[in-house]
């Protein structure tokens, strides 16, 4: 890596929601919900923030913690070229998917992975959960690469791994030795819930999940409800055997898109089991606007989308993820929780100027992944931040110039 001096200071704009004061004097934030403040570190660490009087010149940037991508697919980023989806649909991504699959090597992850991580630590990520394809002829290159991959890169990304299979194969011999070897990893376990599915089985499915990872000791992660039909199909059948045997392991249910399709009295209730459950729930708008809702030549006006505000009033952790970036599943992307934010503006309508619009990407993503530092900028927190060439949100969201900021030491792209 190659660094300057691990001491140092700036002054720049922060989220007022993004700053935790020992004492607060009422100093009144921007429009754009910014705080003009010194930021100073030493050995890795923040020092106190201080906000700037009004007669102090104003800053001339914006600082924020280094972002955490809750939910992101590092073995197949890349493959578009390769296993290209021009439908567009979720059937066709998955038939790509799995083809290009058959021809994964150890070598390629190494590779596409490596971009990946490299670009996510310039764009200014500190954490990403990667899931991972765990069945079928790419599984064990997809793990080895991926592995190797979190320790080069442990001194600047926390890399979680998720093993991605059929939700039956975690009843089987083969499913109870993957688990435990995810386990000894530090991974999570994860499925897929997508109807159409018989209830009976996917309770019992899902009963045998609970007890193995409180067996093996990991956590959960689901894909659930990635689907334009049986709106929160997946998400009763969870609830109703959370119902009878709760489970201390933390559960996250990604994507939850078809539960935007339901009335607004069902979103209400099964978001208050789910904040009930303590389950969290990562919402993925860039892939799910791409694949889900499509009808035939006819633009989609209404698309499948996890209810993000139902959630949050009830009491749901609720980050966003990047997803796919550039494979089968969406084309596009490049590991940037900047352009992730700019993008989702639209589809979401969440604010970065409002501490539940911002939360998503910051301190909810943080504690969707278990984190042990929320991303609140205070006396003691790591020297991690995000330093734009930006005044304003609207600024900060058209990619300036940027620079990263590691454990108090300012970060190259040119060498880790």
């Amino acid at each position: 890596m190659e660094v300057v001096a691990a001491r140092g200071s700036l002054r720049a704009w922060v989220p007022r929601g993004l700053l935790q004061l020992d004492r607060w004097d009422g100093q009144q934030a921007s429009g754009d919900g910014l705080v003009a403040v010194e930021l100073a570190w030493m050995d890795g660490r923040l020092l106190a923030p201080r906000v700037l009087s009004d007669a102090e010149p104003r800053p001339h940037s914006l600082a924020l913690p280094r972002f955490a991508d809750p939910h992101v697919h590092l073995d197949k980023a890349f493959t578009w070229s390769e296993a290209p989806n021009f439908t567009g649909t979720y059937d066709g991504a998955l038939a790509a998917n799995l083809q290009e699959h058959r021809f994964r090597t150890k070598e390629g992850v190494l590779e596409r992975g490596d971009r990946a991580l490299r670009l996510a630590c310039s764009h200014g990520l500190r954490a990403l959960r990667s899931h991972i394809d765990s069945v079928g002829p790419g599984a064990a290159a997809s793990w080895s690469a991926l592995l190797e991959l979190r320790s080069r890169w442990s001194h600047a990304i926390d890399l979680q791994l998720v093993a991605l299979a059929p939700l039956d194969y975690w009843s089987s011999a083969e499913g109870l030795a993957l688990a435990q070897e995810v386990g000894a990893n530090g991974g999570l376990l994860g499925g897929v819930l997508v109807p159409p599915f018989r209830a009976v089985d996917v309770r019992r499915q899902v009963h045998v999940l609970l007890d193995l990872v409180e067996k093996v000791g990991c956590g959960i992660d689901l894909h659930i409800d990635e689907a334009g039909i049986q709106p929160a199909a997946g998400l009763n059948q969870l609830l109703a055997v959370l119902d009878q045997r709760p489970c201390s392991i933390p559960i996250t249910c990604s994507h939850c898109s078809s539960l935007g399709l339901a009335s607004r009295d069902q979103q209400r209730r099964i978001a208050e089991r789910l904040a009930q459950h303590q389950v969290a729930v990562v919402a993925l708008p860039l892939t799910n606007g791409w694949l889900l809702g499509r009808q035939g030549d006819q633009t989609p006006v209404l698309k499948p989308l996890a209810p993000i505000r139902t959630l949050q009033r009830a009491g749901v952790t609720v980050a966003v993820g990047a997803d796919n970036v550039v494979d089968p599943w969406f084309p596009v992307g490049d590991l940037d929780p900047l352009s992730l934010m700019a993008s989702a503006l639209p589809l979401t309508q969440l604010a970065p100027w409002e501490r539940l619009g911002l939360a998503p990407f910051t301190t909810a993503a943080a504690a969707a992944m278990n984190l042990s530092w929320t991303g609140l900028l205070h006396n003691g927190a790591p020297a991690d931040l995000l330093v734009l060439e930006a005044t304003s949100w609207s600024e900060a969201l058209c990619r300036p110039k940027r620079r990263v900021l590691v454990a108090g030491r300012w970060w190259s792209a040119r060498s880790r």
